[in-house]
């Protein structure tokens, strides 16, 4: 507790503040992006799958709720894999799968920001080139302009990320709200859903759009009266968005024809305003996802150089990128940025969707494993947090194994990114840190 009150000056963010974190994580560019791969997976269905994934989700914000007021560090998912299972392979392991998760969901983002983009550029004189070379201008742009911002002003992103997270859920909310009777009830009847299996699948897939409310646990230094405001904006910030997720799902399904859905799969929510607000609604959504996977590159930016600056200082990074300039980890952002825009420019956005999810399913999977070994510390219910970890894996193998049927490609990559994180861990934590550096694991400094 003396330690709680050592914190309690520099507190500044209320439960607000807390939710809004977790509301900006989550409604970034995932729903933009992924809408149309739920869709074309789960049909009628799409709003069940997107409740489906919003469980998951919400079991795991129990876990983290737990750890967060026991263990708060701006560390986050980072200190807590390390408080449970202390410094080994694994947890090294983790950490680096973590900041590659990161720069999957920035890939994602930076996809969804081009397909949007490119909508205001369609019509019948553009040619195949032209827009292959759109695609990846759109792609480069959407990294390279939150790198620059990210090097010249940090502080620029937390003042505008608030605001961005108002408009963009505002916007939301004004589509939902103009098509609710624009709704046909029948394509959502039962005769319109896919298979249980397919639409656990959608969920699945779709997951890495509610993958941000972790981000509350990096900023849990910072909140006031944690003890009940952690918990609160973890699970209030997780209901309120498969709310919003679910209900976009309705409008989207019960407005808009399959067929015109598929083939807007990349754009599908502007697609769904049409009906309620013509082409004024296509134009707003559009730009509201321009707005809304920008600004979660920003935000991905500047807490992924965190986090490799935070891994660096402990040991887990080369040294190089636990430098600051003006308080800003300048190599930890160029380096996420430079990774970020290969994965985006190299793989498809449904690659990108299943491996973000993936590896975030995976990731939480091992979060609340911790939050099981540590129960008794963290005065946690063993049946809630048993119960997140088996359907986390459960939720990842039935992914894993769909996407192995139909998209190995996708399998391969996902392997290779966890094959990396071990082996990084194992050479430069064991060889080159540990021995001829000789810096041993010291944790946060």
């Amino acid at each position: 507790m003396s330690d709680q009150n050592h914190h309690e000056k520099a507190r500044t963010i209320g439960l607000l503040g807390a939710i809004s974190i977790g509301i900006g994580g989550m409604v970034g560019g995932g729903i933009f992006a992924v809408l149309g791969e739920a869709v074309s997976l789960a049909n009628g269905a799409t709003a069940i799958a997107f409740l489906f994934a919003g469980i998951v989700a919400l079991l795991t914000s129990y876990s983290y709720a737990k750890l967060s007021v026991k263990f708060q560090s701006q560390g986050g998912t980072v200190t807590f894999v390390d408080k449970a299972f202390n410094h080994n392979l694994l947890s090294g392991s983790m950490n680096l799968l973590l900041w590659l998760s990161y720069l999957v969901t920035i890939s994602l983002y930076a996809v969804a920001f081009s397909s949007y983009a490119q909508t205001f550029f369609k019509g019948d004189s553009g040619i195949e080139l032209n827009a292959w070379l759109l695609n990846h201008l759109f792609i480069s742009f959407a990294i390279l302009l939150p790198l620059a911002i990210n090097l010249v002003s940090a502080s620029f992103v937390g003042k505008s990320e608030t605001i961005i997270v108002v408009i963009k859920v505002a916007l939301l909310i004004i589509v939902i709200a103009a098509s609710a009777s624009f709704v046909d009830v029948e394509r959502l009847s039962y005769e319109y859903w896919e298979s249980p299996l397919s639409i656990v699948i959608a969920g699945m897939i779709i997951f890495v759009a509610y993958e941000g409310f972790e981000l509350i646990a990096n900023a849990s230094e910072d909140i006031k009266n944690p003890n009940k405001n952690l918990p609160r904006a973890f699970y209030g910030s997780v209901i309120l968005v498969v709310v919003l997720y679910v209900l976009i799902a309705l409008i989207t399904v019960g407005t808009v024809p399959e067929s015109e859905l598929i083939t807007a799969k990349d754009y599908a929510l502007a697609v769904a305003a049409k009906p309620a607000l013509g082409s004024f609604g296509f134009i707003l959504v559009s730009i509201a996802a321009l707005l809304a996977t920008f600004s979660a590159i920003n935000a991905t930016i500047y807490g992924n150089s965190r986090l490799a600056y935070i891994l660096a200082i402990k040991g887990e990074l080369p040294k190089i990128m636990d430098s600051e300039k003006r308080n800003i980890p300048f190599m930890g952002a160029i380096l996420t940025a430079v990774f970020s825009l290969t994965i985006a420019n190299t793989i498809s956005l449904e690659e990108i969707a299943i491996i973000g999810s993936a590896s975030f399913l995976l990731v939480f999977f091992i979060v609340n494993i911790a939050a099981y070994r540590l129960r008794h510390q963290i005065n946690a219910n063993k049946f809630i947090v048993l119960l997140a970890s088996i359907v986390s894996f459960g939720a990842l193998a039935v992914l894993l194994v769909n996407t192995y049927q139909k998209n190995p490609n996708a399998i391969i990559v996902f392997i290779c990114f966890i094959l990396a994180s071990v082996m990084f861990e194992a050479l430069y934590g064991i060889l080159v840190r540990k021995h001829l550096f000789h810096r041993p694991y010291d944790g946060m400094r």
